[in-house]
């Protein structure tokens, strides 16, 4: 058996830049779609990059307008241990011509597809736990 532990909020975002890959959580049709993206962390703010042709990005505009979740994890199925961290909050376009191009630099898709923008994920609500072994 394994017991949760909560994490703070810095513990979160230092377990969320440590790895590279996660899962934005939006709506689609009215419905929740998930898709696995690869990601950086720069202060309060996921970075991801995506096309335009996609429903994130068509919703996400420069004033934050659509809502998602993004969740990143590290499990050792055999130890039954790890953490996982959840993340809500605003999506929005970056648009900063500064902040676009250094993000484009040090963040390459792991997909051979057009990626034309990069979506900023407000870390508004954070949680996470870790999983340790019982006792």
């Amino acid at each position: 058996m394994a017991s949760l532990r909560p994490l703070g909020r810095d513990r979160c975002l230092e377990l969320l830049a440590s790895v590279p890959l996660g899962r934005v959580v939006f709506t689609l049709r009215a419905l929740p779609a998930i898709r696995p993206v690869n990601h950086l962390v720069d202060g309060d703010t996921i970075v991801i990059r995506s096309s335009l042709a996609t429903s994130l990005a068509s919703s996400a505009t420069a004033d934050g307008a659509v809502v998602v979740a993004y969740e990143a994890d590290a499990i050792d199925l055999v130890r039954r241990t790890g953490w996982t961290v959840v993340v809500t909050g605003a999506a929005r376009l970056v648009l900063d011509e500064e902040r676009l191009a250094r993000y484009e630099r040090e963040l390459e898709p792991w997909v051979d597809e057009p990626m034309n923008c990069v979506i900023g994920i407000d870390c508004d609500l954070v949680t996470g736990y870790e999983l340790t072994p019982a006792g």
